[in-house]
């Protein structure tokens, strides 16, 4: 088992002469062992971890300059769309959000002054799938950077590099550590001007990640693949029960053939997961609210991708910070109900929604 490096600083051999590491901000042996991890496992050659997901954005971000413009998707999660309105745009940055399932809307959106394309597939919360392959083209035809949040596919999943990312995001609160006890962001690249500006930023910022979150999650990275395995398998039962419920209206998840881009999904990635958005029948806000609170299994929980199963009401908590009319455009109505599908007994999981649909 990797070490837990519990420093802050490090014996130097002599002046301007130290043994690899010197302040624990700049560099940690445990940090630098799962720093390596993950950027093997994106197929990448370099790896940054951060505090949080929010902090790993914060970095790319802070790449930009002031006047320069990005181009993200219109069905984001609440904090990046949040981090990005009112941290960002007050430095002169511009964010334009575009229903990206038709990648026909980003080529419109673009301009001299467009510098970064930042794209979420799965979308949190509605499921939507983006077409890498297909942004990436767009990116390098305009010379714009494109980077990729794979928080809901992981890399078991999905490895963006390989269709043509330059930077993929990691909230590895997530699936990664698995098991709801690490806040973390990891960054990956491949590109080395962009991982010395990454470290740049991630030195000089200090948004770090503590040696012993990088061992929790070093350590849930090794049941990644079991894990996911399950997530998948729960999440297509879990999908299918739901959808002829006679309660709920539309069930999102990119496994069914009747998603808009599921030929996408199965091109780009080696399983649907385990994030499932339903919303109800009449669209009524306490009708959710209901339901949430009769769920017995699932808990009511912010975050997602652990291995026990969670349920949340987007509206009032992941998403609540998004303007009502910019997230119902995106479908984040009243009654929309988010579901992290873990790895228990599936029959236990769809007699919960069951009871709870009554």
């Amino acid at each position: 088992m990797t070490p837990i490096y519990q420093t802050s600083t490090y014996v130097q051999e002599g002046v301007g002469n130290h043994k690899g590491y010197e302040y624990s901000r700049t560099k940690n042996p445990t940090r630098s062992a799962l720093e390596s991890n993950i950027a093997a496992l994106e197929n990448c050659r370099f790896g940054a971890c951060f505090g949080s997901g929010l902090a790993a954005i914060d970095c790319v971000i802070k790449m930009l300059n002031p006047g320069d413009e990005v181009i993200s998707t219109g069905d984001l999660y609440g904090g990046t769309y949040r981090l990005f309105t009112t941290i960002f745009a007050k430095y002169g940055i511009k964010f334009h959000f575009v229903g990206m399932s038709d990648t026909s809307e980003i080529e419109a959106s673009i301009n001299t002054k467009t510098k970064l394309i930042w794209v979420e597939t799965p979308t949190n919360p509605m499921m939507n799938i983006i077409d890498i392959e297909a942004c990436s083209k767009i990116a390098k035809a305009h010379n714009i950077l494109l980077a990729v949040d794979n928080t809901f596919a992981t890399p078991y999943l999905q490895t963006p590099v390989d269709l043509g990312a330059d930077i993929v995001m990691h909230s590895a609160t997530k699936y990664l550590g698995g098991h709801s006890d690490v806040v973390m962001g990891i960054l990956t690249t491949n590109n080395e001007a962009i991982a010395k500006e990454m470290y740049r930023i991630q030195n000089s910022s200090g948004a770090i990640a503590g040696p012993m979150d990088c061992f929790l999650v070093l350590r849930g990275i090794k049941t990644l693949h079991v894990r996911m395995e399950r997530h998948c398998e729960n999440g297509e039962k879990v999908a299918q029960f739901l959808a002829y419920h006679p309660k709920v209206d539309q069930v999102y998840w990119p496994g069914f053939v009747t998603h808009p881009n599921h030929e996408v999904a199965k091109k780009q990635m080696n399983g649907f997961g385990g994030m499932i958005s339903f919303n109800l029948v009449g669209n009524k806000l306490e009708d959710a609210h209901q339901i949430v609170k009769n769920l017995k299994v699932f808990s009511l929980a912010e975050s997602l991708g652990g291995v026990e199963s969670l349920c949340g009401h987007p509206v009032t908590m992941t998403h609540a910070s998004i303007p009502k009319e910019e997230r119902e455009k995106s479908g984040v109505v009243d009654s929309l109900i988010r579901l992290s599908v873990g790895i228990e007994d599936a029959d236990d999981l769809i007699e919960d929604l069951k009871n709870a649909l009554k």
